[in-house]
């Protein structure tokens, strides 16, 4: 009986957690316009993320590491690898995209990732795509084209640049998303998310050493406080609100939960960067996001 009573507040706090870990996931993109606005560049902002993220992460990869057998040479080799696509790469694109692209046209983009991971495993293991799926693609591709062919109006060539960079962006975290499934049972998800994120804010940092003075170090204050928000409440906070959400509800309902991150990025750009709400955007945020609700409903059937 208690069991019966548990189970639904266990759904419902699963919920919570990755309704929560979407939105704090998508202020994200919020922060990092804000801090453009100081005149910091995209190789100093992310050190200043990665800088005072590394503690947590850190922390979290020898908490899941306590008691585990130590990790072989290819398990070091693979941490490597997806710690430099999956968190160095894809963050960095990103960063630098949002340079020149709104955060809604951004988070849209990132919206794809599902459907990359799919089109990667069209290429490299030959799955198949069924009609649902290409259906549900061709409505979400549709949906990114039509706000970014507005903003291409509005912004020109930069625009351009902006989505590339994002779009490169996601497809550098669907190569980590790809490869990972070995490492996941092997070294458990939050092991592996320990490590990789650690591999790259160290790979951050010393991109920062490399690229640029220790002068460009002294930045306004308000990017120090900023890249403090963006490194736990948008960082690593929502990376365990999401797995502890998976644990109680599953990947499938988790992931339709985080479908209100486009959403709660498009309400905190008008209400916080007064970045337009327009027809354009309204339109091709339904189709983005009846594109993957389609996409990966098909993908629990097929």
């Amino acid at each position: 009986m208690n069991k019966a009573r548990e189970a639904p507040k266990n759904i419902a706090f699963g919920l919570v957690l990755a309704t929560l870990g979407a939105i704090a996931f998508s202020g994200k993109a919020i922060i990092v316009k804000l801090a453009y606005r100081h005149g910091v560049d995209a190789v100093t902002l992310i050190m200043y993320r990665m800088l005072f993220a590394l503690p947590i992460f850190a922390v979290m990869a020898w908490w899941a590491s306590r008691g585990k057998p130590a990790l072989t040479h290819h398990d070091v080799l693979g941490v490597l690898g997806l710690g430099f696509t999956g968190y160095y790469l894809a963050s960095f694109l990103d960063f630098a995209g949002l340079a020149y692209i709104s955060a809604s046209l951004e988070r849209l983009i990132l919206y794809l990732n599902p459907t990359l991971v799919l089109l990667l495993g069209l290429v490299l293991y030959k799955r198949h795509i069924s009609r649902r799926q290409a259906l549900g693609m061709a409505l979400s591709y549709a949906g990114v084209l039509f706000v970014f062919g507005h903003e291409i109006k509005l912004e020109g060539a930069d625009a351009a640049l902006g989505a590339v960079l994002v779009f490169s962006s996601a497809v550098s975290y669907a190569i980590y998303l790809s490869f990972s499934g070995e490492l996941v049972k092997r070294l458990g998800s939050l092991r592996l998310v320990g490590l990789a994120t650690t591999v790259a804010c160290v790979l951050c940092i010393g991109q920062f050493v490399v690229l640029r003075p220790l002068s460009a170090a002294v930045v306004a204050q308000e990017v120090i406080w900023l890249s403090v928000l963006n490194a736990t409440l948008c960082t690593a906070v929502p990376v365990l609100m999401v797995m502890m959400a998976i644990e109680r509800i599953g990947a499938g309902l988790a992931a339709q939960a985080g479908m209100v991150g486009p959403m709660s990025t498009i309400l905190m750009g008008v209400l916080i960067l007064r970045e337009p709400m327009t027809v354009w955007v309204a339109v091709g945020t339904l189709l983005v996001l009846a594109g993957i609700f389609v996409f990966t409903s098909a993908g629990r059937r097929h």
